[in-house]
């Protein structure tokens, strides 16, 4: 019997038939370590799986990858499910994944983790980026589905707390595929529109699945980027979201959302009462202290003997005048003294005394005293001053 020759296409694709109609290749589980992940433009996913003993080659094509609640990184240990096939073109067997598990993890709780730390990073968890929450808000938006317990609770207790308070409720879905971008959208439509000076957003409690929607990218970017301060009131006390986190306040419960929103009312109305005692009590104490101020004020002589009071001034300004005088006086005795002494200093410096002593003073006839026979020659004409006249003179 003749042997079949096979060209290699034919022979790729019966090999493809015998993995394809093997029962269990079509359905399998294949764990081990994520190696080389690669995500191409057209959104499949290409990547090995391997362990101690092997690799093989995997795929995710893009419908599948979008479903994937996580980011696989390379060196994740992971569950993959799906079916092992030849590629026809290049004869290699892959596992064409249809879903990833993180291997001792869920999968929700790992895109939960990723999401944390991506935005932790980013600074999105940052007190400094916090909000205040009015102390008396005039409006309140609660972004919430319209029909649960929660918003009848958060309504209620605002009612009973501070009934001054306008609330408006914009509905959006809380759970499922459209839950994220609606609750994104009703923020920034309130923060578009003005809506109000508060935001609540939020649900009643459930399973972690149930409250993802309140763990999306989206819903967190919006609740940061919102101009209106935001509270985060997602499920019951243990659950914690990445809403919780992004928000300006977390409530542990929706209840609790709307007790930290507005005031109690009666215990402002308590406030108001001892304010009001405490400052009847100030200005009772006032009262009474300018009232004795006033009582020790009139006891003063000035107020009871007016007259002698300025006679008392009267007595004083003349003291202090006469005082004055003295002063002067003093003053001017002892600059007369300084005068003369200096004067007859002067008085002994003058030239004129030593002329009136008989001395003389011969002088050139531009003025030059002669102080050596060398200043003068024969015929020269000098003046000599004398205590009174001046003598001309011929130098012989």
């Amino acid at each position: 019997m003749a042997k079949k020759i096979f060209t290699v296409g034919e022979l790729n694709n019966y090999i493809k038939q015998i993995f394809d109609n093997d029962r269990t290749l079509v359905e399998v589980f294949v764990k081990g370590e994520l190696s080389n992940y690669k995500t191409y433009p057209s959104g499949h996913h290409y990547f090995s799986m391997k362990d101690a003993d092997g690799a093989l080659k995997c795929v995710m094509f893009k419908g599948s990858a979008m479903k994937l609640r996580f980011k696989p990184k390379d060196g994740m240990s992971v569950v993959a499910y799906g079916r092992v096939s030849v590629y026809p073109k290049d004869g290699a067997y892959q596992l064409y994944v249809n879903d990833i598990t993180p291997d001792g993890i869920g999968d929700l709780y790992m895109a939960y983790e990723q999401l944390k730390e991506k935005l932790l990073k980013e600074g999105l968890f940052d007190e400094l980026y916090k909000k205040p929450l009015p102390r008396f808000p005039k409006k309140i938006a609660i972004i919430t589905s319209p029909v649960g317990a929660a918003v009848q609770d958060i309504i209620r207790i605002l009612g009973s707390r501070w009934a001054l308070t306008e609330v408006i409720v914009i509905p959006v879905r809380v759970q499922g595929d459209e839950a994220p971008d609606e609750i994104a959208e009703a923020i920034n439509y309130a923060n578009k529109n003005n809506v109000a000076d508060l935001l609540i957003t939020g649900r009643g409690g459930g399973s972690i699945e149930d409250l993802w929607a309140f763990n999306d990218e989206r819903v967190a970017r919006a609740i940061f980027a919102s101009e209106i301060p935001v509270i985060s009131a997602v499920g019951h006390e243990p659950d914690v979201t990445i809403a919780d986190f992004v928000a300006d306040v977390r409530a542990a419960t929706p209840s609790n959302a709307a007790e930290i929103a507005v005031p109690d009312m009666l215990e402002v109305y308590g406030w108001l009462q001892s304010v009001d005692i405490r400052l009847r009590q100030a200005l009772t104490f006032g009262l009474k202290v300018n009232r004795q101020r006033i009582n020790e004020l009139s006891e003063k002589r000035v107020f009871s003997s007016s007259g002698i009071y300025v006679e008392d001034k009267r007595m004083q300004v003349d003291l202090f005048s006469e005082k004055l005088s003295s002063l002067a006086k003093h003053k001017i005795l002892v600059n007369r003294e300084r005068f003369a002494a200096l004067a007859a200093g002067l008085d002994a410096m003058s030239p004129l005394k030593v002329l009136g002593r008989g001395y003389s003073i011969a002088q050139l006839k531009n003025g030059t005293v002669i102080k050596s026979k060398n200043d003068v020659k024969n015929g020269d004409e000098i003046t000599v001053k004398l205590q009174k006249d001046e003598i001309e003179c011929i130098v012989v």
